[in-house]
């Protein structure tokens, strides 16, 4: 284990590669995969501070990317699942559904969150919701997490 770290370090060292590194973890860490790309974030912007601005702007890029994934499998999987749901089981989900199709697009500001952020995105998918404004929320979502937690990272190491 000690050796697999020591050559992330020595990787997260060559911006190339970090940004890259970290764009994928952000992708993958917004799918259903349960990866977290806040780590390699803050490990990378702790080694690298001139990286601030880019890291955050590929970290953001890479988990709304992340997130329109989620949002292409709801959408090109809404047929399969609405033939397939037992209706008792979705009785259930309908106050969730109502109440995300009233939000409509302005739901996926949630994206961020923790456990249902990233079914999130498929259900807005499978709801038909637009595309594009879904997309921007969930960026403006997302790129404000990554702030407060970048700075908030940075604030602790400066004062703590």
């Amino acid at each position: 284990m000690n050796d697999f770290l020591q050559a992330l370090l020595v990787q997260l060292s060559n911006p190339v590669y970090a940004l890259a590194l970290l764009f994928m973890v952000s992708l993958l860490a917004a799918t259903l995969v349960p990866l977290g790309s806040e780590p390699l974030l803050l490990g990378l912007i702790t080694l690298q501070p001139d990286l601030l601005w880019p890291a955050l702007g590929v970290v953001t890029l890479g988990n709304t990317l992340g997130g329109v994934l989620g949002w292409w499998m709801g959408h090109s999987t809404g047929r399969w699942m609405s033939e397939r749901l037992d209706p008792e089981r979705s009785a259930r989900y309908d106050r969730a559904l109502r109440w995300l199709e009233k939000l409509g697009p302005a739901a996926c500001l949630g994206a961020w969150l923790p456990v249902v952020g990233d079914p999130l995105c498929v259900l807005a998918g499978y709801l038909r919701l637009p595309l594009w404004p879904c997309a921007a929320y969930m960026a403006i979502g997302k790129g404000l997490r990554y702030l407060v937690l970048v700075f908030g990272w940075q604030w602790l190491l400066t004062y703590w």
